[in-house]
Parts: structure tokens; sequence; C-alpha cells
């Protein structure tokens, strides 16, 4: 893995790059599109923590955490929960290391807030990224967010 990795946050110089970037064809109904993370982002408000990643000067993909988000406020109100909302790594920046960069950024941050536990959803079956959450030491809770499996990471 590169040891120029960074993440910035999204600015005007760098948000039609955001826009542009795409995910392997085949991975494209396991994961929105930058542009719909952005508008929940901005929807979202506080509660969304959206950030390109960099390898130098070349954006390589886009993450999005959730901070502190009420979970299901109808089954307990009190349930908040952070974790990593989206993962989009460039179609050519596959296997190099960047989806693991970005995880373990993510979950470096949330533990500078202060948090215990690091959640991520993904869509099941043979070609959703679950496989590659468990190799980070996710686990399915049991629960689904609508049909995507609920995994948790204790920090």
């Amino acid at each position: 893995m590169s040891t120029s990795l960074r993440l910035e946050k999204i600015t005007p110089a760098t948000v039609d790059a955001a826009l542009a970037l795409r995910v392997h064809p085949h991975q494209e109904r396991n994961v929105a599109p930058v542009v719909r993370s952005l508008a929940e982002a901005y929807a979202f408000g506080e509660a969304a923590w959206p950030r390109l990643i960099f390898d130098g000067d070349e954006l390589v993909g886009f993450l999005m955490a959730f901070l502190d988000l009420r979970w299901n406020a109808e089954k307990d109100p009190e349930d908040r929960r952070s974790g990593l909302w989206r993962l989009n790594i460039a179609a050519d920046g596959q296997g190099k290391g960047y989806g693991r960069f970005a995880v373990e950024a993510v979950r470096d941050e949330l533990r500078r807030r202060g948090a215990s536990q690091l959640y991520v959803t993904w869509e099941p079956g043979r070609d959703g990224p679950g496989a590659f959450y468990e190799r980070l030491g996710f686990r399915p809770t049991g629960e689904t967010s609508g049909e995507q499996v609920v995994g948790v990471l204790d920090l």
C-alpha cells in the first residue's frame, strides 16, 4: 500500500473529479454513485462525513461515514451508531489497499470521537463486499438494513 494515501474534504476544485469516480461495472449495483452520496451528505448535515481518498495527486476513491446517527428510532430511540456509509474505490484502483486504508481511516476518526463500534452495511451475494469487510474484522450482527447485511467492528 502506498505511503502517500490521505483523505481530503471535497472542495469546489475536486467536486467534478469526485462525481466522475466510477467503480467496476459489476459493483455498480452494490454501491450508490458519489453524486447520490453527496446529496445525502447535504441532507444529513453534520451526521455525514464525506471524504475523497488520494494516493499522491491521484483520486482513487470516495468514502462517507455516518456519525452518531439514530439507527432505528421507532424500535429504540436511544440507539445511535457511527460507521461507514459508502465506499467507492475507482475501478483501476482496486486491489491496491485503498479500501483497507479507507476503513482504517474511518476507524481512527471514530475512535478519536469516542466511538466504541464501527458499523457498515453491505449488499449480500457473490459480487458484494461482504468477504472484504469480514477480512477486516467486521462480523454480521444478524440485523438487516433494508436488504443489506449489517456488520460491526469493535474498536
